[in-house]
């Protein structure tokens, strides 16, 4: 695993924080949760692929 995922996930943190400052600051609180989780599924969706070589490994190295 390198560290472009890291980044990206860092990436994607950063946005999210600007974008839920800004959406406090204009009044609309009730976007934030929402912006939040669709945070939390662009992150997850970046690290499944690494979960599934992260498998591959684990599955060559124990041989079921």
């Amino acid at each position: 695993m390198d560290f472009t995922i890291i980044i990206k996930i860092a990436g994607i943190a950063l946005v999210i924080a600007f974008l839920n400052q800004l959406l406090q600051k204009a009044g609309k609180e009730e976007y934030i949760l929402l912006l939040t989780l669709a945070g939390l599924l662009i992150a997850f969706m970046a690290i499944i692929p690494e979960l599934n070589e992260l498998k591959d490994a684990l599955s060559s190295v124990i041989e079921i």
